[in-house]
């Protein structure tokens, strides 16, 4: 396992976030074999709780990898935290903004420099009812596009009962059960020659997301709903969109 050069302040995010993980979780992790030992690579994570940053981070940081996380630029506003997270390489942003662009720009030089990129496709905790993935923003679509770097997801489940983003409810104890699964990188060959048209980043977005959805069902059981729309999102779905998920669906079955 590589952990070489952390310097001061990784070391002290390392001191301060494991312990803590250690003891509010009973840990279930799978698959980190999956997670290159070098070189540039995407990792795309479900989003189901505020808490579930600091044990998906635990769970790259003991495969090997330091995570980089493309994360809310209000997380970087916040005295000391905001300090912490520039400290330990973390990439802030802005969404709606051209900012955006830079973090995207800031990713790819990341992913290129041999970096462990983290991303929420999410791009916020899920609105979905009962957690599931709901519809994915095209930031990972267009890293990849870019860089071509592996793809690895990642699924969790059991930092909702830490914190639950339905109820907004902090429970420590007792200590909850989280479970981490890590899968083979995604084969994205379909899209090899493709260029970053709305289409094409709508499908490659719904095809993680889906993914996503699928390999969670492994974890928690039960039947996924089809990826889900948050309501304030009126306005009906593109062609693009509709496109992207009927192909990834056929791609799955």
């Amino acid at each position: 396992m590589v952990r070489r050069r952390l310097g001061f302040w990784r070391r002290f995010a390392v001191m301060t976030v494991k312990p803590a993980i250690q003891v509010l979780t009973r840990r279930i992790w799978r698959g980190m074999d999956h997670i290159p030992a070098e070189g540039g690579v995407i990792i795309v994570v479900n989003h189901i709780s505020h808490a579930d940053p600091l044990a998906v981070a635990h769970y790259i940081f003991d495969a090997g990898r330091w995570p980089s996380f493309l994360a809310k630029s209000s997380l970087f506003e916040v005295p000391v935290l905001g300090y912490l997270l520039k400290a330990v390489h973390q990439i802030p942003v802005r969404r709606g903004t051209t900012d955006a662009v830079k973090a995207l720009e800031a990713a790819r030089a990341g992913v290129r420099a041999g970096e462990a990129v983290v991303i929420y496709p999410e791009g916020t905790t899920s609105r979905e009812p009962d957690l599931w993935p709901m519809r994915g923003k095209t930031g990972a679509a267009r890293l990849w596009l870019d860089t071509r770097a592996p793809v690895i997801p990642i699924v969790m489940w059991g930092p909702e009962q830490i914190f639950d983003p339905r109820t907004k409810k902090l429970r420590l104890l007792p200590r909850a059960k989280v479970t981490i699964i890590a899968g083979e990188p995604m084969d994205l060959s379909a899209w090899a020659d493709a260029q970053p048209t709305a289409q094409t980043l709508a499908e490659i977005t719904d095809h993680v997301m889906l993914h996503l959805r699928d390999m969670l069902v492994e974890i928690r059981g039960g039947t996924p709903p089809p990826l889900w729309t948050p309501k304030r999102a009126s306005e009906p779905r593109s062609q693009a969109q509709r496109s992207g998920e009927q192909r990834s669906e056929e791609q799955a079955a």
